[in-house]
């Protein structure tokens, strides 16, 4: 059999046993697309004469059974999923702090600890005769799914998330969705900014990574894109506002990632890090305003789209992506393939290794396409000869 696209046959890694049973679970944040994910990797391992089931909530549904009257786990049929693919959200729930390898669970003085129960899930697989794990998630979720594959499972993960961020695939489903929306949101504001000559600044979601801001900001119209991968000098972009009003133009708009960092300082954070989940970014954009109305003497506001980005149906090519990639998990699957992720290239899907994903943040680099055709266009992105590209 040869090769499937981008898989390395070095580290290739290959099951015998026949597949009867597999599950499926949608961890992390929610994303457009991942209810078409499920549609096509239940209808594709039906058309195989596979059961497929769906976990609840990431791994809860194994973990925490109790908080499902229902079941924690449940059989998916083709009826079950006929008719899903344009919805938002995950028919099977989703969360950010089900970690089993670091599961929080209350002390007895009232604090939250960690514990691995990693183990439940391999034993419940085993015991209930499920053959393999299709893992659908960003960064984290495949770095769980990685853990598994080491601990045995049979598993191949499915890239999701809107920042993307995800290495060793072109895009991730979600991720069109997002920019879409923020674009018709730019381009909604351009209105209400020039008529009341305003500089509007708009946050957006992407954590670590700049590429909503990046893409969203340039085919958006903004004046400055402010994102994670550059410092920003907010003095760069009061002289931008400043440019443009002495051509007349009396408003700007100016894009910021939520993981924006200012040269000379931090990045916002909402809430710091905890057990079982990550620190919450958010409220750069309200520094942002505030500091630009000082130094330019304009009237500034700030719209933060958040989870409005995560919402909504997906847009044609995040349904197609992801549709392709609930298929190629399943035929990975029959290939025999385990510890691979399905990745998005042209003309075709490929696999990679889980090992080669798990733990690397895609960032925008600075010698990107899109990012110089926004310098070539006119759009600060807050930063001069010092102030250093940041890693």
């Amino acid at each position: 059999m040869p090769y499937p696209l981008g898989f390395s046959a070095a580290r290739e890694i290959r099951m015998a046993n026949p597949i009867r049973r597999i599950a499926i679970c949608t961890g992390g944040g929610d994303a457009p697309g991942l209810n078409a994910v499920i549609r096509a990797t239940v209808t594709a391992a039906a058309n195989r004469g596979w059961e497929c089931v769906g976990i609840r909530d990431g791994y809860n549904g194994i973990l925490q059974p109790e908080r499902y009257p229902k079941g924690g786990v449940a059989l998916l049929t083709r009826d079950q999923v006929r008719g899903i693919a344009h919805l938002g959200g995950t028919m099977l729930g989703t969360t950010n702090k089900g970690d089993p390898f670091h599961f929080p669970v209350p002390r007895a003085d009232g604090t939250l600890g960690e514990t691995d129960r990693s183990g439940e899930i391999v034993d419940y697989f085993q015991r209930e005769g499920i053959d393999a794990l299709v893992a659908v998630g960003g960064d984290g979720s495949l770095t769980i799914a990685n853990a598994l594959h080491r601990k045995g499972l049979r598993v191949v993960g499915v890239p999701k998330t809107i920042d993307n961020d995800l290495d060793k695939t072109f895009t991730t489903f979600g991720f069109d969705t997002a920019v879409s929306f923020a674009t018709e949101c730019l381009d909604r504001l351009h209105s209400t900014a020039e008529s009341h000559q305003r500089v509007m600044v708009v946050e957006v979601m992407g954590r670590y990574a700049g590429w909503i801001a990046l893409h969203a900001g340039i085919a958006g119209g903004a004046h400055a894109i402010l994102i994670p991968e550059i410092a920003f000098d907010l003095d760069q972009v009061a002289n931008k506002i400043r440019e443009r009003e002495a051509e007349g133009r009396q408003y700007s708009l100016v894009v910021v990632a939520e993981g924006a960092q200012p040269h000379h300082g931090q990045r916002a954070v909402l809430a710091p890090a905890e057990i079982g989940h990550a620190e919450r970014l958010g409220g750069i954009g309200e520094h942002v305003a505030r500091d630009l109305a000082l130094r330019t003497g304009k009237d500034a506001r700030v719209v933060v789209l958040g989870h409005l980005l995560r919402g909504g149906s997906p847009t044609s090519f995040d349904r197609l992506a992801a549709l392709r990639f609930g298929a190629a998990a399943v035929r990975a699957l029959e290939q025999g393939l385990s510890g691979v992720m399905v990745s998005l290239g042209f003309p075709n899907v490929n696999y990679v290794n889980l090992e080669e994903v798990a733990g690397r943040m895609k960032a925008v680099p600075p010698d990107s396409d899109t990012l110089q055709t926004g310098r070539d266009l006119g759009v600060c992105f807050g930063d001069s000869a010092a102030n250093p590209v940041l890693n």
